[in-house]
């Protein structure tokens, strides 16, 4: 049975399905705006009754819901109608959620809490698709795993959705992040959730490989190739043939084997080092750094045309400061897997100690706090965690105060003081340039997390219009990404 809904003289007709009355309200107010038909539901069950009376356009609904989960919900409308684009929305998001949703079909993956302009434009998107009879993404097979990136600021949530899209999709992916923010667990993600998974998954580090043996780290040598090579090798290249290479710190590939990498991405053939027959490959590659690729670029030091051919889809991981609200649960995750690493009892942190630690900058990003877990499992004396149980290096006092959140308006001059001065001591120029967006990025931040990402409000806060936040915000994005062309 199809229920089609097409005609280009009627009304778009959007379901709203979740057991919240404030979602449903919002979202209620704002498509009536545009003069759409809405039907809000408060469960899956009460909608479906609905479907031969108002069939919809477009459904957009909430995953966890007491009746039935939207992930079901979903499948019971594409019984009906294969051809019904079905946006899910939670504000119980993580890695596995995203990816079975987007997996299973749905339109879109729209993580709680999100901003109503934004919500509209991916409707808007999926009125579109289905009024000009678009086809159905086709359902992928579902991880069997779980999936363990913990995350529920926005930032990441961002993460997983550009994971949930582009998973089985074989494209190159440029994963951009500091150290110890996760971007190898990015990358076993996307290894995981491919069509590839049953292959091997080969990393190397670039920038821990010395220059001269590189190249033969990648693709291997014949015998006698260079004083040493008593025997054959084979690289990586060829390790990871029909897998995944994960070439991280990328940034630090030397420029000559840059070239040959780029040979490889675009034939897919190379030779081993001191050989003359042409080798196939088929792998997909993932890279990562944590270098500002284009300012690798305008020094010479890498390739505009690599970094177009690796960068086809990016994935930003942010620092541990820039989603603090994810410090405390990945706190408590890394304890619980250390306990069980070592056979010991499982910590848990008194409520100063939790306070204390949210606030600490965490330069190491989630790396530091592993290593944190690591050593509380194993130092502790009690089950609790006080303050008197941390390492001293944390209670030494090179936390400022301004990083704990618990003192005045001023705190924050002293550490950007620090910066500013750590920075001209290092000989580098263009001290302003540098730390202009930077600055803006932290008020940008703010006044989106107060605001509950409602742009209009954020820009009010900020004491800007919307137009001047949405060209900053685009700026700032375009900072870490290619190169301009001219």
């Amino acid at each position: 049975m199809n229920h089609q809904n097409t005609s280009e003289f009627q009304e778009p007709v959007v379901w709203i399905v979740d057991d919240d009355a404030s979602i449903r309200w919002v979202l209620n107010e704002a498509l009536e705006d545009r003069s759409y038909e809405v039907h809000a539901f408060e469960s899956p069950l009460e909608a479906l009754k609905n479907i031969d009376k108002a069939p919809p356009t477009v459904v957009i609904s909430d995953v966890r819901m007491p009746e039935m989960s939207g992930l079901e919900f979903m499948e019971e409308i594409h019984q009906i109608d294969k051809s019904i684009p079905v946006i899910i929305m939670t504000a119980h998001a993580d890695l596995n959620t995203a990816v079975r949703s987007l997996q299973s079909s749905a339109f879109e993956y729209l993580p709680k809490p999100f901003e109503i302009d934004d919500a509209l434009t991916v409707i808007d998107r999926a009125i579109k698709r289905h009024l000009s009879g678009g086809k159905k993404p086709r359902k992928t097979k579902t991880t069997k795993q779980p999936l363990n990136i913990i995350g529920s600021a926005p930032s990441m949530q961002e993460v997983f959705r550009i994971l949930g899209r582009v998973s089985q999709l074989d494209v190159t992916v440029l994963i951009n992040g500091e150290t110890g923010t996760g971007k190898e667990l990015v990358a076993r993600a996307l290894y995981e959730l491919s069509s590839r998974a049953n292959q091997p998954f080969v990393a190397i580090n670039t920038a821990a490989i010395p220059r001269d043996l590189l190249e033969s780290e990648l693709f291997g040598h014949e015998k006698g190739a260079f004083t040493g090579a008593l025997t054959q090798r084979v690289g990586r290249f060829e390790e990871a043939n029909g897998g995944t290479l994960f070439l991280d710190e990328i940034g630090d590939m030397p420029v000559d084997l840059q070239t040959r990498l780029l040979r490889v991405l675009n034939d897919g053939t190379f030779y081993r080092v001191g050989g003359k027959t042409p080798i196939k490959t088929d792998v997909r590659i993932i890279a990562a750094t944590h270098q500002n690729m284009r300012e690798l670029v305008k020094q010479g030091r890498f390739r505009e045309d690599l970094l177009y051919r690796l960068n086809v889809i990016r994935i930003k991981v942010p620092a541990l400061r820039e989603r603090r609200e994810d410090i405390i649960p990945i706190l408590r995750y890394y304890l619980s897997e250390e306990a069980k690493t070592y056979g010991l009892e499982e910590k848990q942190l008194s409520r100063p100690v939790e306070k204390y630690l949210e606030g600490l900058p965490w330069p190491g990003n989630v790396r530091q706090i592993r290593s944190l877990c690591t050593w509380l499992t194993i130092m502790a004396p009690d089950k609790t965690v006080h303050m008197e149980d941390l390492p001293l290096e944390l209670k030494s006092g090179t936390v400022t105060e301004s990083a704990s959140g618990s003192n005045g308006t001023d705190d924050w001059q002293t550490p950007l003081q620090h910066w500013a001065e750590a920075f001209l001591a290092s000989g580098k120029s263009g001290l302003h340039t540098e730390a202009e967006p930077m600055f803006e990025k932290v008020l940008i931040d703010a006044a989106m997390r107060a605001s509950m990402n409602h742009r209009q409000k954020a820009a009010q806060l900020l004491g800007w219009g919307r137009n001047t936040l949405t060209r900053k915000t685009q700026a700032l994005e375009e900072r870490d990404e290619l190169p301009s062309s001219d």
